[in-house]
């Protein structure tokens, strides 16, 4: 892949103004596929969650997911859109490989939800709001994973397998309009509104939203214009990117890619994009399709959507409170301050944290290792620290520490071996033997070792110098292969160089 021409970032923002606009996908958590009574689950063999419907085997009909529009209205209502009295089902046509049937049933003319905003809140507490176009329902197309080649991509590969499991998962597909003014802070606004959606789809309760998973996923479009122009430029949009770190990356490498492209002479082609997570960049991938080029036409097999107005209001009344009510009331809870709280949400993890305290740990136990080590073992990675460990695992991670069968610096040990796929912190602990050694008896004959070995620190001790005890509390732990608390370790040195004394 060749290498792309990049400008300046403030040099491209100079000479052009971005223009933003995304289409997140969000994967329903319902029990079956949206069409079908297939299983919607996550991780099972492949092709063992389908059915006729999902296979597209002739004769089988569609029948709609009920919870899955009740899932669709809520998320509407909670991007403050009109909901449609009545909303149609199409037929998109183009060619699938990953669904069987060859044409992708969704949402065209007739969404049901469109015309709404979502309020959107940047590091320093700028609110941008996000002007919403509309919300559709459809399905989600199968796996594929191509083999050979060193990408993993299908350019070089030597054959493709599909996995028909997701295909047919309901999906709801949110559209924003184009957004303006975004400026210097285009990226940030590109990460905070995925984020926000994120947050709205878990509290909601209909989405696991795991980017990693590919619950959630966002399509970034950019395009840039001369400044002065009225007339908006030639977008891209760089499909699928799956994490919030990435979704930020993307604007800013397609900010400063077409930029170089239009100070250059250049025109930017209208095509679809890949994100590269190893390489920071983008590549072409096809010429992005119009809507005229998908040959909608109105689903035969499915009447249109026509909620009562009874089952709109019941689910409006049962919405959370917004992101950003929750956000304050939080903070609050957690008695952060505002630092502590702006890198909890400044690093995306804002939902983590949240349910590793409702798993049972304590608000500021939660934020120091979602915040601090596991933060730091997914930047050396290069991936979302929620990829790297399951907030319940966090919990229970924490409750070894507090009841003091694990200190800190074992615990990083255990985090590191839970992340291993080596099972619970307490089976790591068990099959690594890393518990701290509680047995007095055991530290007392270490402590005796180290204060007959080091005659001159046990007399700075007897003569009060009681910092001296560091030396014999450094051996001890390291007699002890760190597996002892530092601090009664202390204690007991104190309590034995008094003895020797006497």
């Amino acid at each position: 892949m060749a290498k792309d021409r990049l400008l300046d970032f403030d040099e491209a923002l100079e000479l052009f103004e971005p223009v933003l606009g995304f289409e997140v996908h969000v994967e329903l958590s319902t029990k079956t596929k949206m069409f079908s009574d297939a299983p919607n689950e996550f991780g099972s063999l492949p092709n063992t969650n389908v059915s006729p419907v999902c296979l597209g085997l002739p004769g089988s009909l569609p029948v709609v997911n009920g919870q899955a529009v009740r899932y669709s209205i809520s998320l509407g209502l909670a991007l403050g859109c009109e909901i449609a009295p009545s909303s149609r089902f199409a037929r998109k046509n183009y060619f699938y490989p990953d669904l069987a049937k060859n044409y992708q049933i969704s949402q065209f003319d007739e969404p049901i939800a469109f015309e709404g905003s979502v309020d959107v809140e940047l590091s320093d507490g700028t609110i941008v709001t996000v002007p919403i176009e509309r919300a559709h329902m459809e399905e989600d197309a199968g796996k594929l994973t191509h083999v050979g080649g060193s990408t993993g991509r299908i350019q070089g590969a030597e054959y493709s397998l599909v996995d028909y499991n997701r295909a047919g998962v309901p999906l709801v597909e949110i559209v924003t309009k184009p957004i303006y003014g975004a400026e210097h802070r285009a990226p940030e606004i590109a990460k905070a509104y995925v984020a926000t959606i994120r947050d709205i789809v878990v509290s909601l309760g209909i989405s696991e939203a795991k980017m990693e998973r590919g619950n959630l996923r966002c399509d970034a479009n950019v395009s840039l214009r001369p400044r002065g122009q009225e007339k908006l430029g030639t977008r891209t949009e760089t499909k699928n990117v799956n994490s919030l770190r990435s979704v930020e990356r993307a604007v800013r490498y397609e900010i400063q890619r077409q930029a170089a492209i239009l100070k250059g002479g250049g025109t930017i082609t209208q095509e679809t994009r890949h994100w590269h997570e190893d390489t920071g960049a983008t590549s072409a991938g096809r010429p992005k399709s119009d809507a005229d080029d998908y040959r909608y036409f109105p689903e035969p097999d499915l009447l249109p959507v026509e909620p009562s107005l009874e089952l709109i209001e019941e689910l409006r009344a049962a919405l959370p409170e917004p992101p950003a009510a929750r956000r304050r009331r939080l903070k609050a809870e957690w008695g952060f301050t505002d630092l502590e709280f702006q890198d909890v949400v400044n690093g995306g993890l804002l939902t983590e944290i949240t349910e590793t305290v409702t798993a049972g740990a304590t608000p500021q136990a939660a934020r120091k290792w979602w915040t601090g080590e596991i933060s730091r073992l997914a930047n050396a990675q290069g991936v979302e620290a929620s990829s790297l460990v399951e907030p319940a695992q966090v919990a229970a991670l924490t409750r070894l520490v507090d009841d003091g069968t694990l200190t800190d610096k074992l615990a990083r040990q255990v985090l590191e071996g839970v992340i291993a796929g080596e099972g619970t912190p307490q089976e790591v602990v068990d099959k690594r033997g890393l518990a701290v050694v509680s047995d007095d008896g055991a530290l007392i004959a270490a402590i005796d070792e180290a204060l007959l070995s080091q005659p001159d620190v046990l007399a700075k001790i007897k003569d009060g110098k009681v910092q001296a005890a560091g030396a014999v509390i450094g051996a001890v732990m390291k007699a002890m292969k760190g597996q002892a608390d530092a601090a009664r370790v202390r204690e007991l040195v104190l309590e034995r160089a008094a003895a020797v004394e006497e």
